[in-house]
């Protein structure tokens, strides 16, 4: 190969990588587009913990029910706002000064234990990416965040969120949660209830082995308190 045409394969190469990542881009935003209106049916994280169970257990499955926004409990979209995103209203994907009190408070600590992630960025990862916590992910995240923003309302983000998000071992929405744990549909929960689950969310494959612990009632009264000032879409 010629010196001359060096540049001309590095441009081809630079160009099918741009088409690649663009290509790629694209239908993470096809599906942004998609199910603005049409509810999703499974999530990547979903599937990502299906297949966990079913390495132990080749017969489980997910327990799931989508249910409409109409059909769950106004006090369990207080709750969560008040537990995970208290500026859900405000923001636009990102509470930049909660991610400042999350890096301040991991300095102090020397490990990673807070996120300050907010609603809209917990949703971008559970419909389409996985846990890992890499540079790359991240930065995915956040161009799905912007889009969710973008081009969703904030009560179809919350309505998604809260039908999606994992509520325990196999445990995901409101409606499976709220069976799970009350016996009741998501609609007929109560102001204590909903704040429950809500302090659940930060790790629910734990707090489900003992979601009547002392730090379970401290956070749930704590929630509870935080509620009445907490406003839903």
């Amino acid at each position: 190969m010629s010196i001359a045409a060096s540049p001309r394969w590095f441009r081809r190469a630079l160009a099918a990588v741009v088409l690649a990542l663009l290509f790629w881009q694209g239908w993470y935003l096809g599906w942004v587009l998609w199910w603005r209106h049409v509810d999703p049916g499974t999530t990547s994280f979903m599937a990502q913990r299906l297949d966990a169970l079913r390495a132990k257990n080749p017969r489980a499955e997910l327990r799931h029910r989508w249910v409409d926004y109409e059909r769950i409990s106004p006090q369990l979209k207080r709750a969560v706002i008040a537990a995970e995103d208290d500026k859900f209203i405000d923001h636009e994907g990102f509470d930049w000064e909660g991610i400042q009190k999350a890096i301040e408070k991991n300095q102090r600590q020397g490990k990673v234990v807070a996120g300050g992630s907010t609603i809209s960025q917990q949703l971008a990862k559970n419909l389409f990416l996985s846990s890992d916590k890499t540079p790359w992910r991240k930065a995915q995240e956040a161009l799905i965040t912007v889009w969710l923003e973008l081009l969703w309302d904030k009560r179809r983000i919350l309505e998604v969120y809260l039908n999606v998000v994992e509520w325990g071992e196999g445990v995901f929405g409101a409606e499976a949660a709220a069976q799970r744990y009350f016996g009741a549909g998501a609609d007929r929960l109560s102001a204590e209830q909903a704040a429950r689950l809500a302090v659940m969310l930060p790790a629910p494959r734990k707090f489900e082995k003992n979601p009547y612990s002392a730090y379970l009632n401290r956070r749930t009264q704590a929630i509870l308190s935080r509620m009445q000032h907490s406003a839903a879409p």
